[in-house]
């Protein structure tokens, strides 16, 4: 049996695998203290080699029985016995801030959902789509970013302040929104619509429009609407930002506001998701990271 990476060299690999796919979400990790970043780097990871399973260049080999090994996989590091190298770093991080198996087990949930649905009728319908592939990653990040028992500031806290957890929860599927609507052609191409199929009657546009690529106005009123609905997400996300112990919470606001932006490059680039990228250019998202740390410390 081959030896498995060191510690140290695991989560070096995972930090690789989190720079490579997640330049923006890597950024925000970097404004953590040294044992929180790599801890997430290890969750990150699991968490792309789940996707991958459905979406990596080894998809169409992926049937029900990859996803049952898979979780079978995930049980024998809760069990504290890693298989892969990148395993190693993330049966260390589940030593180091005991977490709970469920949300990695919903997330093999949504990558099911992949493996079998590629159109959702009804926003309820793809809101558990996010919550499982998306919303899972806020509430597996908790038990590394830790809660504050009480707030910093006497008026952060207001008397009708929910779970920070669900705040969790919306985050990653405020993310996960703004990517379905970042990636609506590169979806298109592989024949998918994660856009809910009564909204787009609603508007009058059709699933041959979309595979077309047509950005019209009732393609624009639809992007409009869809825009709004993941920026409620994020104002619930924030929250409960204040709630997090105070060196996660410059980390957490930065991801979160960068990830918003990607929202408004899609307006600068006129809702046309299928033939321009919607980014955050490098030099703005070191501007946002002060604006990210003041709201850190006074909200």
């Amino acid at each position: 049996m081959r030896k498995l990476a060191s510690q140290s060299d695991s989560y070096e690999i995972c930090r690789q695998i989190t720079a490579k796919y997640a330049k923006t979400f890597y950024l925000g990790t970097l404004l953590m203290p040294e044992v929180k970043r790599r801890a997430i780097w290890a969750i990150y990871a699991w968490c792309r080699r789940t996707d991958e399973l459905v979406d990596g260049p080894q998809s169409s080999l992926t049937t029900p029985e990859t996803l049952d090994r898979w979780e079978e996989h995930l049980e024998s590091l809760f069990a504290g016995q890693p298989m892969d190298d990148p395993d190693v770093a993330l049966v260390d991080t589940i030593q180091s801030f005991p977490m709970d198996i469920e949300p990695f087990r919903d997330m093999i949930a949504g990558q099911r959902m992949d493996l079998y649905r590629r159109r959702y009728e009804t926003f309820t319908q793809l809101n558990l789509y996010c919550y499982r592939v998306a919303g899972t990653v806020g509430l597996m990040s908790c038990a590394v970013l830790g809660l504050e028992s009480s707030s910093h500031t006497p008026w952060s806290q207001p008397l009708n302040a929910k779970d920070p957890t669900e705040d969790a929860i919306a985050l990653g599927i405020a993310c996960q929104l703004t990517n379905i609507l970042r990636d609506v052609g590169e979806d298109a191409k592989r024949g998918r619509i994660y856009l809910p199929l009564e909204e787009l009657a609603l508007f009058d546009y059709t699933e041959t429009d979309l595979f077309n690529g047509v950005v019209d106005s009732r393609w624009r009123k639809l992007m409009r609407f869809q825009i709004q609905r993941a920026r409620k997400y994020y104002v619930q996300a924030e929250r409960s930002i204040t709630a997090l112990s105070s060196d996660s919470r410059w980390p957490v606001w930065a991801a979160s506001m960068l990830y918003y932006r990607i929202l408004d490059a899609i307006e600068r680039n006129d809702y046309d998701v299928f033939s321009k990228r919607a980014f955050v250019p490098k030099t703005k998202k070191l501007l946002y990271l002060p604006v990210a740390w003041l709201r850190a410390q006074v909200l």
